[in-house]
């Protein structure tokens, strides 16, 4: 059949291309036809260089190929293959817009120019000239597509000559907010432990600091986006920065509660949102005993009980709204 002979030749390119044997299956075969928009119909010569999110590359190998694939290996196509590609430098991710958030719906791929005149000679006799040719150069093309990604990478200053860099989008934004505002009105002698990250899990740690708490960094997303350590009234503030998912309220605060349980410092839960009224949405769960910071409104904290202002407690989720300004009182 001529749609199995494009997929078996298509793993044949991620072979001469280097691939890892993981990456050279149908899945990946399909996905490279996808993005050229080689169908039954279309030979090598013909590859097209369309911008295409991972459904679409699915649906593709539906409609084209007869290959089904269960919604629920969306992540997989993205995980174990588009990744792969996009490291090597043969597929680029949202060259339309490089800002786009990582966890955007609208995340696209495309084949690179280089590796799209490469793929048209596929089958010719300038095939193994071009691929020769195309290898010696590779390394460099990646190297700069990795340096045009980074330069789109927001920047958080963390102090005087220390910056890390996040991922773009909404929830880097509010992250940055919370590191270089948030943290110099209300805790400006704390130490950031964490920072989370959504393109790579982990935007920052401080290993050592985690070390001589013993505490353990939770692998399986667990962990708070931020986390700073206030060594003079040994508290650990706990941040969840809220620009999709949700609040700390009774069951996040119960989980974050039992991860840190072995630390034997004062936790302290915040809820953190880029305005007052992206907060609204959520103030219904937010637990009784954490605080709510908006980016729109930095010198105030909105707090969740009227025992003390920005503190630790015992126990018990119950209290009043109150909200403090800048000048805290003491405990």
């Amino acid at each position: 059949m001529v749609n199995e002979k494009n997929i078996a030749e298509a793993i044949q390119i991620l072979k001469q291309l280097g691939m890892p044997r993981a990456q050279q299956n149908d899945r990946s075969a399909l996905c490279l036809l996808a993005l050229l928009n080689l169908t039954r119909q279309r030979s090598w010569s013909h590859a097209a260089n369309p911008l295409i999110g991972i459904t679409p590359m699915m649906e593709f190998a539906r409609d084209h190929y007869d290959r089904q694939y269960a919604p629920n290996t969306r992540e997989t196509f993205r995980r174990q293959t588009i990744h792969q590609l996009v490291d090597a430098g043969i597929v680029l991710y949202n060259p339309d817009e490089l800002n786009r958030p990582v966890n955007s719906p609208k995340a696209v791929y495309q084949i690179e120019p280089s590796a799209l005149v490469l793929l048209r000679s596929f089958g010719s006799k300038a095939w193994e000239r071009n691929l020769e040719r195309y290898m010696e150069d590779r390394q460099s093309l990646v190297a700069k597509y990795a340096r045009e990604r980074e330069m789109h990478r927001l920047s958080v200053r963390l102090r005087p000559g220390r910056e890390i860099h996040l991922s773009p989008g909404a929830h880097s934004t509010l992250i940055k907010e919370v590191v270089e505002s948030f943290a110099s009105r209300f805790v400006p002698n704390a130490s950031l432990m964490y920072v989370g990250d959504t393109g790579q899990k982990i935007g920052y740690v401080d290993e050592e600091l985690f070390t001589s708490m013993g505490i353990t960094i939770d692998s399986h997303g667990k962990m708070p986006d931020i986390i700073f350590y206030d060594a003079e009234r040994q508290w650990l503030l706990l941040v969840e920065c809220v620009t999709s998912h949700g609040p700390v309220d009774e069951k996040r605060y119960a989980d974050l509660a039992e991860l840190f349980s072995k630390s034997n410092l004062g936790l302290v839960y915040v809820t953190a949102f880029l305005s007052r009224s992206a907060m609204v949405r959520y103030l219904r769960r937010i637990a009784w005993e954490t605080e709510v910071w908006c980016a729109d409104s930095p010198s105030h904290l909105i707090h969740f009980d009227g025992e003390r202002f920005l503190g630790p407690y015992a126990g018990g989720l119950m209290g009043e709204v109150q909200v403090a300004g800048d000048s805290l009182p003491s405990d």
